[in-house]
């Protein structure tokens, strides 16, 4: 009988992950998979080994933990893995989430994308200033592959991801179903009764389904598992978009909505006040989400797929 291949999954309760989780448990090959996900409540723990996933009761406080988990996996998917590599020998791989905020461009929502960002251009990334959201974390993952080789490394660089997820483990109340931009400024929004933009909306920002999401990380794992000649290291990102929009549009959506169920006057957005800004947006260590151009409608990113088309 062939080995089982052994997966860490971190996150595996949350919206991309447990995307993630419940399309291995549909896959055929299932059975000869191992996978570890680390969870941090017992109840959910349970539901999942009740659903043949080694569910580990943690967080990653637990430093030792983590690593224990990850050196024991050939694939990760957000974790570290410089210990298997020492004790085996055997190259393990990572499939680590960045975000597409690592491009952005601080438009403050008064024009349109000036750089399109192209994922197969390993030279247009590497410029990219340590300052931005996510470069630091995607820099020492990099490294991990190109300068130390103990791990091949694959990043995937969600855009803003729309939809409700479902599947068994959101109906087993495991996973949550709602992604974080999308519901904030929907909260935002009942709250003040119209859509919101930050200057005039016409910052533009990729997106992609939280269904189309999930299936790049299995066909990523799909390749990675059969050995393809696919790109790693800093030739190893997966930009995941689908589509693209601006903020203004997305919150006339918003605001066309409020109007539909009655709590809202117009159905044309308008300009947030720096008092809303820190009202609605002020959530993250003391600094304004205004500030953090994944979280706030107020920055560019546009993106030219080549290696995520592959």
């Amino acid at each position: 009988m062939a080995a089982k291949t052994n997966i860490f999954l971190t996150g595996a309760t949350g919206y991309i992950g447990g995307s993630i989780l419940v399309r291995f448990l549909d896959r055929q090959d299932f059975p000869s998979l191992n996978i570890t996900a680390l969870v941090r409540s017992p109840e959910k723990a349970q539901k999942l080994q009740g659903l043949g996933i080694n569910a580990v009761t943690g967080s990653f406080e637990d430093l030792a933990l983590v690593e224990k988990l990850a050196s024991e996996a050939d694939i990760v998917i957000n974790a570290g893995l410089q210990r298997r590599h020492q004790g085996t020998g055997v190259v393990p791989k990572l499939i680590h989430t960045s975000g597409t905020a690592v491009l952005a461009e601080d438009a403050a929502g008064l024009y349109a994308y000036e750089t399109i960002y192209d994922d197969s251009d390993p030279y247009q990334i590497e410029a990219l200033p340590p300052t931005q959201v996510h470069r630091l974390i995607d820099l020492a993952v990099i490294a991990a592959d190109k300068d130390e080789g103990y791990v091949k490394t694959y990043i995937i660089l969600p855009s803003l991801i729309y939809g409700i997820a479902t599947g068994k483990l959101v109906d087993l109340e495991v996973q949550n179903p709602y992604s974080i931009l999308v519901p904030l400024l929907v909260a935002a929004s009942l709250e003040r009764g119209q859509g919101g933009v930050v200057g005039e909306g016409k910052n533009i920002w990729p997106n992609v389904h939280i269904d189309e999401i999930a299936d790049l990380y299995l066909i990523l794992y799909d390749s990675i598992h059969a050995n393809k000649d696919i790109g790693h290291g800093r030739e190893g990102i997966y930009f995941g978009e689908s589509d693209e929009h601006t903020f203004y549009d997305l919150s006339k959506e918003i605001s066309k909505a409020l109007v539909e169920i009655g709590r809202g006057e117009s159905e044309e957005p308008t300009t947030f006040t720096k008092e809303e800004i820190v009202k609605y947006f002020f959530i993250y260590d003391e600094m304004p989400i205004i500030s953090r151009p994944s979280l706030l409608p107020n920055s560019n990113v546009d993106l030219e797929l080549v290696n995520a088309d592959k």
